[in-house]
């Protein structure tokens, strides 16, 4: 196979001549091979090439049907093989990945019309993978334990025995099991309270075996946001305890959506702490010779772990539209979490004298003091909340406090801006008014190229937008009916987005009981694996989806979709996170929430139209609208130019 896709001159600069046959490709090849290449995907490309050139941070925003995906492959496979070193490409979620590599997708077309061959492998994130210690462990519960002894009967001959693997054998990944609902998921998928280090399965794990694969492509490692934010904040702790970072060295980054790196960068940095997993990892020292008096501390360490967790749940209280509770500092509590860390203070000082005489295991040792320093740290930071957001939630393993840095400027700045490559965020909705100051300040970005291209889509006539008069006093029954007559007009072929689940599952609810949509085919996000949904979507016109996370990325054209429903206005949630947010800010509303609507609304708004023959409605059912003049014209900023609103359904979607 040649390296390059064009005959490569080493005496002239290569990005230029990368360019070139970009410029080919785009006014020859595509064309001849029946594509439609818009100038506004032409002059993307050749933005694109600048940031290649001079290895900085580009924020390309590019409205639906551009064919950014297109644009920014070309360059990346190309400078990939020049530096031989990946180019990652980072989606906002485990759906977009499967949609970017699937059969049909961007890549599949470039290979096939380019007569390419391209090394794109999947990097997806541990919890996309089952565990085989979790599967033990469900698969002999006594009322759901048949299912899951089916699927530990169904695994791979190897993953039981000792026989040589001849090559690489992918299996348990999240999209293997599409009938699932995400609570059976959870019973058994890798979370952040599994050691892998320890198990002894960890050589035929599923995960483990795709992170050999992935880490010897040629061109292209397709992961999410999430992976990829793993990847830099494991960077050091990994190397230091002798293991290879997540991702390899790699040449370019393109983070697709990139809207939403922010919520990623601080997920990667959350800590999580649960009594179960504490006890279960200060209890193997217990299985050495270690003196009395350190056996009792443990044992002491234990009991006051079970008294802060019970505490801090206590001291905890539910918030609407959130499955975060909020935590109340009472004196109480402080003095529980004062008394637990100075007894894990002694009981480290004690460890490493114990370490000294070789009595315990070394590595065994070694996963504990890890253990102990990342509660110590993450207690700490705790109680400054002038630094950190934290919230109790409920895992499997019990009550878990999660603490999470307020921002994640200095860290990304130090990891990812700071290094001297191509960094590409890809989105139809990089801006606020024009601006990437948003975007670029949540992620403490002080130097960036930008540019902004619009849709070459014909919004005016192909899209109907209504937005009906609703009352606040009773907004859900005046919703349901509204949706239920817009069903009905499109006979299914409908999107719903939710801003929150609280809200879709009580959509769920009443739908079941409206005669005139008995009809109708409903999937609901979170009953089967997400990809799996939108598969079935798509291949029935008669279906309807509903979901929370799909505001953006979803690809659906053509007669599938026609119909997008917004139940209400996407503010952010009430939780901890974006209450610190709106603490901090000076006018909270203007600096937060509404930004972050506006975003948002955009996205939702772009899932109708996919293609030029595309056609339909976009409904948004919010009292708001009706109250709220300023706000109503915000959100009517956001619409294409050109296209009306309508307060009747008297001639839509006729």
């Amino acid at each position: 196979m040649e390296r390059y896709p064009f005959a490569y001159d080493p005496s002239q600069p290569f990005i230029s001549q990368v360019s070139d046959w970009v410029a080919d490709v785009f006014y020859e090849v595509l064309p001849e091979a029946g594509f439609e290449v818009r100038d506004e995907q032409i002059y993307m490309a050749f933005q694109l090439e600048r940031a290649f050139i001079e290895k900085q941070t580009i924020f390309a925003e590019a409205g639906v049907g551009t064919g950014k995906t297109l644009a920014y492959l070309l360059y990346a496979i190309c400078y990939a093989r020049y530096t031989r070193k990946p180019a990652i490409i980072a989606c906002a979620n485990e759906s977009l990945i499967e949609q970017l590599v699937k059969p049909e997708g961007d890549i599949a077309k470039l290979a096939r019309h380019l007569n390419l061959t391209i090394d794109a492998r999947l990097g997806k994130s541990p919890d996309q993978y089952l565990c085989l210690r979790k599967l033990d462990e469900a698969r002999f519960q006594p009322e759901t334990g048949e299912a899951f002894q089916h699927i530990y009967q169904e695994l791979p001959s190897f993953v039981h025995t000792h026989e040589a693997l001849q090559s690489f054998y992918p299996y348990g990944d999240r999209s293997t099991y599409p009938d699932l609902d995400d609570q059976e998921w959870a019973q058994m998928n890798w979370d952040t309270f599994q050691d892998c280090f320890v198990c002894d399965r960890q050589h035929r794990c599923g995960q483990t075996l795709s992170r050999n694969h992935y880490r010897q492509s040629a061109d292209l490692i397709i992961c999410s946001h999430d992976f990829y934010m793993e990847h830099v904040w494991t960077y050091e702790i990994r190397k230091r305890g002798g293991q290879l970072p997540l991702l390899p060295p790699h040449s370019s980054v393109i983070f697709d959506e990139g809207h939403l790196l922010e919520p990623a960068a601080q997920k990667a940095l959350t800590y999580k702490l649960n009594h179960s997993v504490f006890e279960e990892t200060i209890t193997r020292v217990l299985k050495g010779e270690i003196r009395e008096e350190l056996a009792i501390a443990i044992e002491e360490a234990i009991a006051q772990s079970e008294e802060m967790f019970s505490r801090l749940n206590e001291e905890s209280k539910a918030v609407m539209g959130s499955n975060r509770k909020e935590i109340h500092f009472h004196p109480e509590l402080i003095a529980t979490i004062h008394r637990f860390t100075s007894l894990v203070s002694w009981i480290e000082e004690e460890l490493a004298l114990e370490g000294g005489l070789y009595t315990l295991d070394e590595f065994q040792l070694r996963i504990v003091e890890e253990h102990l320093e990342m509660m110590q740290l993450a207690l700490g930071l705790f109680q400054d909340p002038d630094h950190v957001i934290s919230w109790m939630s409920e895992e499997i393993t019990g009550p878990t406090l999660v603490v999470m840095p307020k921002k994640v400027q200095e860290v990304l700045e130090e990891r990812v801006f700071s290094q001297k490559m191509p960094i590409v965020f890809s989105s139809a909705t990089l801006s606020v008014d024009g601006s990437f100051t948003y975007v670029a300040d949540s992620l403490g970005i002080e130097q960036y190229l930008s540019f902004s291209v619009a849709s070459p889509y014909e919004y005016d006539k192909q899209m109907e937008v209504y937005v009906p008069t609703l009352s606040a006093t009773d907004s859900f029954a005046e919703k349901m009916s509204q949706a239920t007559q817009l069903l009905q007009k499109s006979a299914g072929s409908a999107l719903l987005l939710f801003s929150s689940m609280e809200e879709l599952q009580q959509f769920k609810a009443a739908i079941k009981n409206e005669p005139t949509c008995t009809d109708l085919r409903f999937l609901f996000e979170g009953d089967a694996e997400i990809s799996h949904l939108i598969s079935q979507f798509q291949n029935d016109e008669k279906s309807s989806l509903c979901a929370v996370s799909l505001w953006e990325g979803l690809d659906v054209p053509g007669p599938s979709l026609s119909n997008v429903i917004i139940w209400s206005l996407p503010f952010p949630p009430n939780d901890p996170v974006f209450t610190a947010k709106r603490k901090s800010a000076a006018n909270s509303f203007d600096e937060v929430d509404m930004p972050y609507m506006l975003l948002r609304l955009r996205q939702g708004i772009g899932r109708l139209i996919r293609s030029r023959e595309d056609s339909g409605l976009v409904s948004i059912l919010s009292p708001q609208l009706s109250e709220n003049d300023k706000l109503r014209q915000q959100v009517q900023d956001v619409f294409p130019a050109g296209v009306e609103w309508k307060t009747s359904l008297d001639g839509v979607l006729a």
